[in-house]
């Protein structure tokens, strides 16, 4: 149990270096490499997202390709729940629900395997970052196509700025690190 919450909150932030104009002129990129490198580091934040965990626990984290496998693979583990990925077209091997959403230019699709869980299953989605809500909102999406139970959404970091959490009314929403 982590008992000054807001020093490692702190701890996990030094972790999270800024890189300017990645991917293109004028956004600043949030790179969570040190933070994963940093083995001390990287257990804080998932130890951090298990604490924060409220009402009924998860038989299932969900996380989406590919930075949500590092960090949902890691609290399933932690909590003693399955692990389900939410990949890009063409990566699972069995039948799949597909689910098309907006990009700021464009659109992308991810997939879940159709027998990935059982009605009713108590869910979790898990990622590095809350941007726009795009890619979250679409895995919910098929989360609910599968009949499973949304406890929520969880984020090392929200990008507040974006007004995501707006959009994102089916589940509870939280981050450790809001920018």
């Amino acid at each position: 149990m982590i008992e000054d919450r807001d020093a490692a909150v702190a701890q996990v932030q030094g972790l999270i270096r800024d890189i300017p104009d990645f991917p293109k002129p004028g956004i600043i990129f949030k790179d969570i490499t040190p933070l994963l490198g940093d083995a001390e580091g990287f257990k804080t934040a998932v130890d951090l997202l298990a604490q924060d965990l409220q009402g009924p626990v998860p038989e299932y984290i969900v996380g989406t390709e590919s930075r949500g496998f590092i960090f949902g693979a890691a609290l399933a583990y932690r909590i003693g729940a399955g692990f389900i990925p939410v990949r890009k077209p063409g990566k699972l091997p069995s039948d799949v629900y597909a689910c098309e959403y907006q990009l700021e230019y464009g659109t992308d699709a991810l997939e879940v395997h159709r027998d990935a869980l059982g009605q009713g299953a108590r869910t979790l989605i898990v990622d590095d970052l809350l941007a726009t809500g795009g890619t979250a909102r679409a895995t919910g999406d098929l989360l609910r196509r599968l009949g499973a139970e949304m406890l929520g959404y969880s984020f090392i970091i929200e990008l507040g700025f974006l007004n995501a959490r707006e959009h994102m009314t089916d589940a509870p929403v939280h981050s450790l690190i809001q920018y």
